[in-house]
């Protein structure tokens, strides 16, 4: 753990005097500002686009701002309402009703978000699926979720097998022409030829009104062994979204926020959607694929304040030279947080030299619906840390038998439930959802972490990626991978266990770099980045094996998936590929 600390700069975030504000807070406080408190009737668009949309001040705010090709759509509140009103008599018109699935299959685009805001307003499950989803990972969605519809594109509904298309009522495209491969296909919108059936519906569509617990959406998340697990998140998180926009990502009355996630990601779907459309703010959304030049002409043109992003694109924009940034003009941004993967120390200095602004790293998982651990803007930052708990969670350290940790202790990363963000369930398999549980009430995450002193986390990797050093000593793969990528010619490192060396209890360790431009593999590199770590970690931590690779796999979020690697070394299948970036 790195002992610098970056005092905080933000004296009038939302969020001031954290422990003192921590100590007292509930989540009946923030139940407080929605019209349903004390009810159980309540539904997340009542009180976020309708709820702007009749205030006279934010009607004519803009909620959602699309950009590709350099055109750009603006919706404001005002119009946000009539088209998810459309959207949800459209749905209607087609039988859905509350409590059925509507898979959406699309690329960011407005069309998704529209779709959204109409299935929650009606009480239809949405799940949205990335666009480059293979034909598998799409049909093991389609067969655990069985969708009343899908909403894609005609190249995308190609993806779609005749025998499940037979098992969907309807296929809905939002382009034309249709593809022809189904007799359920139905082109609701082509504008060349004069089609746009939302906007014939009528424009008004009162929300349901629906029970705490019932399903707002699905977001599938694969699992190291076993198949896609359907995460459901319900109506009542709306508490924790909110929170956690204003008080993590520090959302204000001008703010444009830039979430750069797919929707299909739950980052993309709970802060690109729902978080600033609880606070009423703007946000944006990007077409184009990543370029590092498309990135920082976002920032400039569309005035970003808050960017919510990844050490991925980080990195890629670090990659892409460190004068770029230099070119454009990045004064409105005001604040940075970034999710998917640690954000190493090199990444961190790197933002605030060539950005000018610090990153704040944020912790947290599908299961856990919203942010629950992050640098929030009213505190210190200890680069390395994920940060502290956000109001309203408890954070641990645990054992193997469930009890917590004292202080500088590895152990597993828990949770005390609920929680308005918990997920509710997994979709038809309640057995592995309960293993999430302790008998104390914690939420095991399956991550391993550290606690200092001062209450700042650590991650360390996942459960499964712990390695065994001298005696009882056991350590996370993160720190090793740190050490490596201070050589100076490692860009990015993985490192596995492949068991224990005979006779001496130590794991077999073996390494996985990319390298930085301008270094070429050889024998001769691979023994100065040994000899660079048999000098930089302790004598019980060896590494066996380095190996050069050209790039790692990861998730689409950049998060190293190392049982990737390590069923390589055994030769049997990766598990679960879904969600990977190939």
């Amino acid at each position: 753990m790195i002992k610098a600390r970056i005092p905080a700069r933000n004296n009038s975030a939302n969020l001031c005097a954290y422990e003192k504000f921590r100590t007292r807070f509930q989540w009946s406080d923030m139940d407080k500002e929605f019209s349903w408190a004390g009810s159980d009737g309540m539904n997340i668009i009542a009180e976020s686009i309708d709820r702007w949309a009749a205030d006279g001040k934010l009607r004519d705010h803009p909620a959602l701002i699309f950009s590709k090709a350099g055109e750009k759509e603006i919706f404001t509140y005002g119009q946000m309402k009539t088209k998810s009103c459309q959207w949800a008599n459209l749905l209607k018109s087609y039988g859905f009703t509350a409590g059925d699935r509507l898979i959406l299959l699309l690329p960011p685009c407005p069309e998704v978000f529209f779709a959204m805001a109409a299935c929650a307003r009606m009480g239809v499950i949405f799940c949205p699926v990335f666009s480059s989803s293979s034909f598998y990972e799409l049909e093991a969605r389609l067969e655990n979720t069985a969708p009343r519809g899908v909403l894609t594109l005609p190249d995308l509904a190609e993806k779609i097998s005749y025998e499940y298309a037979g098992q969907i009522e309807h296929i809905l495209l939002t382009q034309g022409p249709a593809p022809g491969l189904f007799p359920n296909e139905k082109v609701i919108i082509d504008l060349p030829k004069g089609i746009n059936l939302p906007g014939r519906m009528e424009a008004d569509f009162p929300p349901v009104l629906l029970p705490s617990d019932a399903p707002l959406y699905m977001i599938y998340t694969s699992g190291s062994t076993r198949p896609p697990k359907g995460v459901i998140h319900t109506h009542r998180e709306m508490s924790g979204i909110k929170a956690s926009a204003r008080w993590v990502l520090d959302l204000s009355p001008d703010t444009i926020l830039w979430t750069d996630a797919d929707p299909a990601w739950i980052t993309g779907t709970v802060y690109g959607a729902f978080g600033p459309w609880l606070c009423g703010v703007t946000s944006f959304v990007q077409g184009d694929p990543f370029t590092a030049s498309n990135w920082y002409l976002a920032l400039e043109k569309f005035k970003i304040t808050v960017w919510y992003t990844t050490p991925k694109v980080i990195r890629d924009l670090m990659e892409a030279g460190d004068d770029l940034s230099s070119r454009y003009d990045l004064s409105a941004l005001k604040h940075i947080a970034t999710v998917g993967a640690p954000l190493v120390p090199e990444l961190f200095y790197w933002v605030e030299k060539h950005i000018r602004c610090y990153p704040h790293d944020t912790w947290w998982m599908s299961e856990t619906g919203i942010i629950c651990i992050a640098n929030l803007p009213c505190n210190d930052i200890k680069p390395g840390s994920i940060g502290k708990p956000m109001p309203g969670i408890e954070a641990a350290i645990l054992d193997e038998q469930g009890l917590p940790l004292p202080a500088l202790s590895l152990g597993e990363l828990a949770l005390k439930a609920p929680w308005p963000g918990l997920t509710s369930g997994l979709w038809q398999d309640n057995e592995r959802f309960q293993r999430y549980f302790t008998g104390q009430g914690w939420f095991i995450t399956g991550d391993i972490a550290v606690q200092d002193e001062e209450g700042y986390f650590y991650h360390q990797g996942r459960n499964d990626d712990l390695l065994k050093a001298g005696g009882d000593k056991v350590i996370g793969p993160f720190e090793i991978e740190q050490v490596l990528c201070a050589h100076p010619s490692v860009a990015e490192a993985a490192v596995i266990s492949k068991g224990s060396e005979p006779g001496k209890g130590l794991s077999y360790l073996k390494a996985f770099v990319t390298l930085k431009k301008g270094y070429i593999q050889s024998s001769r590199l691979n023994y100065e980045i040994k000899s660079f770590m048999k000098g930089n970690l302790a004598q019980d931590i060896i590494v066996n094996e380095i190996v050069f690779l050209d790039k790692l796999p990861k998730t689409r979020s950049g998060k190293l998936l190392r049982r990737v690697l390590r069923a390589r070394e055994l030769g049997i299948p990766g598990g679960d590929a879904l969600n990977m970036q190939d």
